[in-house]
């Protein structure tokens, strides 16, 4: 991706990060695939997280709902072990500067950088930031949050999702 490109990429999701709130979806299609290298050296594979749901969390540097949402979704994932999350941090930030923020803000889940010219396949990219995809225990995407989302969403989501796969019919306001 040339330089332009990439700056003006940058610059729409900056100018979408804080317009983007609150916004949702659902998605009954196949299921997403994302292996990852975390910032650690190790390997983050959806496909082995099955029998969980898994947050797939897309962040950045410089996104100021994406650092204050950061320790919500950590303290979500350390009390329920049930769930498991990725950060991926779409950003094209020097590795230096993703590493010394991830040690600025520790979170209880791994984190990845990914690479903006080489992005990974089977989950969709954002548009805004932060974007964040809860994937249920059986590899289906469950919901896609655009803006940041909270304990109090995660558990709506969830409890909507199993609802929806056990046949119940969600009434809508």
């Amino acid at each position: 991706m040339n330089v332009f490109r990439r700056g003006a990429w940058m610059l729409m999701l900056a100018l979408t990060c804080a317009a983007g709130i609150g916004h949702a979806q659902s998605s009954a299609a196949a299921p997403p695939a994302l292996s990852v290298r975390t910032l650690d050296g190790k390997t983050f594979d959806l496909a082995a997280m099955r029998g969980k749901w898994v947050i797939v969390n897309f962040w950045a540097t410089w996104c100021s709902p994406c650092i204050a949402e950061m320790p919500a979704l950590s303290e979500y994932v350390g009390t329920h072990k049930d769930v498991a999350a990725i950060g991926l941090a779409y950003d094209s930030s020097p590795r230096a500067d993703v590493l010394a923020f991830a040690k600025k803000h520790p979170v209880d889940y791994p984190l990845a950088q990914l690479d903006m010219d080489d992005l990974p396949r089977g989950i969709d990219m954002p548009a805004t930031l932060p974007t964040t995809y809860l994937i249920a225990p059986d590899g289906r995407l469950a919901k896609r949050f655009i803006g940041p989302v909270d304990a109090k969403l995660l558990d709506a989501a969830i409890a909507a999702s199993r609802s929806s796969r056990s046949g119940t019919r969600i009434e809508r306001p």
